[in-house]
């Protein structure tokens, strides 16, 4: 497994912060996550982050804006988030990463029907931006409102509808799974899983993972994030991150850290430790 975390400082320092914390992947964002407004990236930041993981041997993923909506009925929301994507895989292709995780968005009210004649053609223009190297890959929520991709079914559909792309697949987040109802601390509960990934998509399309601790009860559909082993899920993450289903991809931290200020070198030996516990 790939031990990894989302670092800040976007494409000219994220990636010495996941080395500084001894990471064996990245995620980062190539624009400020509090705003619409993409940057004109220099040429010269791209060919150093290249250069530099290249060096590193990192893997490396981007996360879409969180502010995008592929699903919703607002027409200026759909425009920029579909924009937005498009420059997203534009500079992660530039930038040469493994994937763009993103979040599908919400109908809010209008249904999942409704939701997936906008998603559907947004991402098909997407998909056609990325490479062989770059790929898309659909994150599970928590399933609050009216937020897609509560189910492996949802995105499964959406699979399907997008004619099972080469370049679509999805990334799955411990703390969204518990909290959409899926005890990640079950080890049948995630091969019961693991098997409809299996059926529905095929497991090479899950590519990366989330770890995270959850706040929030089982079920709750909460979308709350703790740090490893101080969570509700605690020690039985070790089931996740043992699964022999689950080995060699990127396992990616996103936790809000001891002072708040994310993932940290302490939050990666925990998972590292407890990885290590379960395995044996």
């Amino acid at each position: 497994m790939l031990f990894g975390a989302h670092c800040s400082g976007g494409v000219k320092k994220a990636l010495d912060n996941a080395v500084a914390m001894g990471a064996d992947a990245v995620q980062l964002f190539v624009q400020s996550p509090r705003t619409w407004r993409f940057p004109n990236h220099d040429p010269a930041d791209l060919a150093r982050f290249r250069e530099r993981r290249a060096e590193a041997g990192l893997g490396a993923l981007v996360h879409a804006l969180y502010l995008v909506n592929l699903a919703t009925p607002d027409d200026a929301m759909y425009e920029k988030s579909v924009e937005t994507m498009r420059a997203t895989v534009d500079a992660a292709c530039a930038l040469e990463a493994d994937a763009v995780v993103f979040h599908v968005g919400s109908h809010l009210g209008a249904g999942f029907d409704a939701g997936l004649e906008r998603i559907v053609p947004a991402l098909a223009q997407v998909l056609d931006r990325c490479s062989e190297t770059t790929w898309l890959l659909m994150e599970n929520t928590a399933g609050a409102g009216g937020t897609i991709g509560r189910s492996l079914d949802e995105l499964a559909t959406i699979f399907d509808a997008l004619g099972r792309h080469d370049r679509l697949g999805i990334c799955l987040d411990s703390c969204h799974l518990y909290a959409s109802g899926i005890d990640v601390t079950d080890r049948a509960a995630l091969d019961a899983l693991l098997g409809d990934v299996d059926a529905r998509m095929g497991l090479d399309r899950l590519r990366a993972l989330h770890a995270n601790d959850s706040k929030a009860p089982l079920g709750s559909n909460r979308d709350r994030h703790d740090n490893i082993g101080e969570g509700l899920i605690g020690e039985g993450l070790g089931a996740f991150l043992s699964h022999p289903k689950l080995q060699k991809l990127p396992a990616v931290l996103e936790v809000p850290g001891k002072d708040g200020k994310g993932p940290n070198a302490h939050e990666l030996e925990k998972l590292r430790d407890l990885h290590s516990r379960w395995s044996s």
